[in-house]
């Protein structure tokens, strides 16, 4: 006996690509969050997870060309998480919203597996052109707290945004990028450094002042030295 359209959904709602991204994402915040101590804590008051699952069904509805259910479920989710996902973006395994308040997250974006955001992130377009117009994340990226990522750009794998950072280029594999507009201020970096360690990120700025400070003192010894000669001179001359 065939089995019915809605029996069909269900299986496929249940099968494996549908519940692995599920279980990834519960798993994950155990490995990332030092505050996540039991299942049940994270299962009733984590709201990036719960906005992740929610966006997951949504999603599924909306690529199967389900009308106005998937965009209702994201408002929902909205609502009660603080977290905006467009049902249309494709989220990788693994993935963790942490705190979440104020993510937003466009219709075109693409988040790659295990990526890490922080609260306040937006994964944005730019202008009113039609088609791909937000960005792609790679796999194993940390996005800090408060960064825009606007536009249809790729941000490689590994790749780490500084908190508050706005990213308007493409940025390469294995860098750090920090400021506004976004600059690439390292291009590599340790292997063993923890996703959760994005305060400690290179401050270029203080690097240039005190090259510049030290430079300045270099001068003010030279310039010392060159008006002490003169009065050495006139010593010798009175002396003679």
């Amino acid at each position: 006996m065939p089995d019915s359209p809605k029996t069909s959904l269900l299986a496929n709602l249940l099968c494996g690509s549908f519940l692995e991204p599920l279980l990834s994402d519960f798993q994950i915040i155990f490995e990332r969050d030092p505050a996540a101590r039991n299942w049940l804590e994270v299962m009733f008051c984590y709201p990036g997870l719960h906005a992740l699952c929610l966006h997951r069904l949504a999603h599924w509805l909306h690529h199967r060309g389900v009308g106005f259910i998937p965009r209702l479920i994201s408002h929902w989710g909205r609502f009660f998480t603080g977290i905006e996902i467009h049902p249309g973006a494709k989220i990788g395994k693994g993935v963790f919203i942490d705190h979440g308040m104020g993510v937003v997250i466009g219709e075109t974006a693409i988040v790659g597996d295990y990526t890490l955001i922080y609260q306040g992130v937006t994964l944005g377009g730019t202008g009113k052109e039609s088609g791909k117009r937000h960005p792609t994340l790679g796999k194993n990226v940390v996005v800090g707290a408060g960064a825009k990522v606007l536009g249809n750009i790729q941000i490689s794998d590994r790749v780490r945004i500084g908190a508050g950072s706005i990213v308007l280029r493409d940025v390469p594999p294995d860098s750090t990028v920090v400021g506004i507009p976004g600059r690439i201020i390292s291009h590599k970096q340790s292997t063993n450094l923890c996703p959760l360690e994005h305060g400690k990120l290179p401050d270029e700025q203080a690097t240039v002042i005190s090259s510049l400070l030290s430079r300045i003192e270099q001068l003010e010894q030279q310039l010392q030295s060159l008006n002490m000669q003169p009065q050495d001179k006139e010593l010798v001359t009175k002396d003679h």
